[in-house]
């Protein structure tokens, strides 16, 4: 295996590609979205903010990347409905779907357990496993047809390392790895379809500022330094690795 965390693809290596990336308005996935447009993708933006996904959407036709799309969508919120209208909009508009970059998360606030309540649990999983499941499926026809599709979710350090405070956060991101897992299994005839989970770790994103305000940004990698490794786990290197959890820092 090459060293995935510093990869360098070649420069058309996702030139003919389509990947849906969630999260795209901010952080790790706009950032992720542009990266992908400036080695050929084209990229479907998908995120609840309209304006933070134009600013995604500008900043790749700053770069030069082939014109993406944007659509927004509460992933709290859609229903089944949603989820095929998305696969048949895909299907017109491209024609083809080689990638998932799943970076939507669900958080609410830190609180101890006796403060969280239902509702801010069942939207956190909702967010971080059922809807990027149920996403997934709706689109696996598209991906089956492809030649080399990945599917590639951001996980989060907490799901392994459970404290106080992250409650329904921490459990509902913990349950991303039975899924991928099972996924693969099920996934394991297919050689050209394949799901991995990529932990971060601590980084310079919104959500670790959220959840951290009084930590000195300048300790922590920038957003930038995990773009190598999510582009070598939705490209072609990555061939023949699946159901795979791994950590861009060591934990």
């Amino acid at each position: 295996m090459a060293d995935w965390k510093t990869a360098t693809p070649s420069a058309d290596a996702f030139k003919d590609r389509v990947i849906l990336v969630t999260g795209a308005g901010q952080g790790i996935g706009a950032a992720a979205a542009v990266e992908l447009a400036k080695f050929g993708a084209t990229v479907i933006l998908l995120g609840r903010n309209e304006k933070k996904l134009s600013r995604t959407y500008d900043a790749i036709e700053a770069v030069g990347g082939a014109q993406p799309a944007a659509i927004p969508m509460d992933l709290a919120k859609i229903g089944e409905a949603e989820l095929n209208q998305l696969g048949v909009l895909i299907q017109k508009e491209f024609g083809r779907l080689d990638g998932i970059l799943h970076c939507a998360n669900g958080f609410n606030h830190l609180s101890p357990l006796s403060n969280q309540k239902l509702d801010e649990w069942v939207e956190m999983f909702r967010v971080n496993v059922a809807a990027p499941f149920a996403m997934t499926r709706a689109l696996f026809p598209l991906l089956e047809k492809s030649p080399d599709a990945a599917v590639l979710v951001l996980g989060e350090t907490h799901a392994f390392e459970p404290n106080a405070y992250w409650g329904g956060f921490s459990v509902t991101k913990s349950a991303q790895k039975n899924w991928i897992e099972i996924a693969a299994s099920e996934w394991d005839k297919l050689a050209n379809v394949r799901i991995n989970l990529l932990v971060p770790g601590p980084i310079q994103s919104p959500f670790r500022l959220a959840t951290h305000p009084a930590e000195l940004k300048d300790t922590l990698p920038v957003t930038e330094a995990i773009l190598p490794a999510i582009l070598y786990w939705l490209g072609g290197a990555s061939v023949g690795q699946s159901g795979q959890t791994l950590f861009f820092q060591e934990k």
